[in-house]
């Protein structure tokens, strides 16, 4: 599966979480950790979800980008 996920500065480091996976989050020092992290925590939390009988949503977040006059 293909989930979408969000990486946002926080402070000193990034965040980053899965808009379709409720409560998936991580953290790491560059977008490239944080992007490392959340794969990682996406595979526990589906792992998670199945052993606690909790159906796995399928991915069904869009990204798009738009383009404004700054």
């Amino acid at each position: 599966m293909r989930y979408a996920i969000v990486i946002e500065k926080a402070g000193k480091n990034f965040s980053a979480y899965v808009p379709d996976l409720s409560g998936c989050v991580a953290t790491g020092a560059s977008a490239e950790e944080a992007e490392k992290a959340i794969q990682e925590a996406i595979e526990l939390h589906l792992v998670g979800m199945r052993e606690d009988g909790i159906p796995v949503p399928l991915p069904s977040s869009r990204v798009e980008y738009v383009e404004v006059a700054a």
